[in-house]
């Protein structure tokens, strides 16, 4: 496991974004069902978007890797049962989204994955929801988690789902797409509704006809296959999230690169945020160039369903805001790689933050970080955010296991440093 020590630095210059996992394994999930061969172009590299490759290879997708593009010969909407069991890695997108399509399919599918998967990212909506359909699902260990187990087919029809996690809903409108007629999905709890949008998108690209009723209910009419497509996958913008948040702790100006304020995805939500707290933000839409200046920090109350990812790192701003800030609606982060909202609290507070930790979320108070030794639980939303609070801290710090930081943004730290951070990989 790889250690860094942070000492206190101010961040200015330029900065590229990776591009995005969630449309990275999307592409791949459909290119893998399409018929004929779809090209992708820029896939994130990371351990995920490899777990989604190596998932499809086992359903029969033929998949060329040239550097960080993608030739990918279709199944023509077949999903061939794979001879051995399929690990998730830690991707929850593997488990709901290879699990929903695993249904396709007459033979049985098993999933697992890492300890993460096994007791923290529950699919028992999913599976309750593939039972409605007509496949068997079930959790090997009646925990409502991986390891599970898939067989179908599963055939159009009628599912009822809760939809606080988006990606069961996202799985099943995956799954729709490729059943031969029409399902509908009635949704309780409708949450993370911007995710929702970024999988209507690919249907939208795909021509799959459907229709959304205000998030709760969806009719999906699905077909055999689809047509092989070329696609270029856009930065991801909570990955973008962070140099801002550098930028703006550090009262400077960052410019952020690959950047299309027209994609779908819900964390570019978070913009409009940090220019609520008081950043100057410009984007040059010609040169995809979006421009973030640092200055006084407001706190706000703030609801962040719609970017759910961004708890860890709008904790950390919060700090350094001159009035508290609320974060609410937020839930669903207990849910994820970790427990965001415990995790965040608990590291935090070690470096002086004053913090209260609610069901739903966090009351912040502007508060004057100091160095220490801090966990990431192997989250690398968590690690990054830990490594902003370390940047903008008194004193150095140490942030064990930071791993996990290749999961959506493998260039993070030669970046930071780029931009003036001074970390020490230990």
């Amino acid at each position: 496991m790889t250690d860094l020590i942070v000492h206190p630095s101010k961040l200015s210059g330029i900065a590229s974004i990776p591009s995005s996992k969630s449309h990275s394994i999307r592409a791949i999930i459909f290119a893998s069902l399409a018929q004929g061969t779809s090209r992708i172009y820029k896939r994130l590299d990371s351990p995920d978007v490899h777990g989604a490759i190596a998932a499809c290879r086992q359903f029969g997708a033929e998949i060329d890797e040239k550097g960080d593009d993608l030739f990918i010969r279709g199944t023509a909407g077949k999903f061939h049962s794979p001879q051995l069991e399929i690990d998730s890695g830690n991707s929850g997108q593997i488990l709901r989204f290879i699990g929903a399509l695993a249904a396709l399919g007459e033979g049985e599918t098993l999933l697992t994955g890492d300890d993460s998967i096994q007791k923290r990212r529950p699919v028992k909506p999913l599976l309750e929801a593939l039972k409605q359909l007509g496949a068997h699902a079930a959790s090997l260990k009646n925990n409502d988690c991986a390891p599970i187990s898939i067989k179908g087919p599963c055939k159009p029809g009628a599912a009822l789902i809760c939809g606080q996690d988006s990606q069961p809903v996202s799985g099943l409108l995956m799954l729709s797409a490729f059943l031969e007629g029409e399902t509908t999905i009635s949704v309780n709890n409708p949450g993370e509704k911007p995710w929702i949008d970024l999988t209507l998108y690919w249907l939208d690209k795909l021509n799959v006809p459907y229709e959304n009723d205000q998030y709760k209910r969806y009719k999906v009419t699905g077909k055999r296959f689809i047509k092989a497509f070329d696609y270029t996958v856009a930065a991801d913008f909570s990955s973008a999230a962070f140099p801002a948040a550098a930028a703006l702790l550090s009262e400077s100006k960052i410019v952020l690169n690959n950047i299309d304020m027209q994609d779908p995805q819900g964390d570019k939500k978070i913009f409009d945020t940090f220019k609520l707290m008081g950043a100057q933000i410009f984007y040059d839409e010609k040169l995809r160039k979006l421009s973030v200046q640092g200055r006084f920090l407001k706190g706000h109350k703030l609801d962040i369903n719609d970017y759910i990812d961004a708890i860890t790192i709008l904790s950390v701003v919060g700090c350094f805001a001159k009035n508290e800030t609320h974060i609410t609606n937020a839930a669903i982060a207990r849910k994820k790689e970790s427990d965001r909202i415990s995790a965040i609290a608990c590291e935090l507070k070690k470096m002086g933050a004053k913090m209260t930790e609610k069901p739903d979320g966090l009351v912040i108070e502007p508060s004057k970080l100091h160095g220490c030794t801090l966990k990431t639980y192997h989250d690398h939303r968590m690690a990054m955010s830990l490594i902003i609070a370390a940047l903008h801290a008194d004193g150095p710090s140490k942030i064990l296991s930071v791993d996990c930081i290749s999961k959506s943004y493998p260039t993070f730290i030669d970046d930071m440093q780029k931009l003036g951070a001074k970390i020490e990989v230990v």
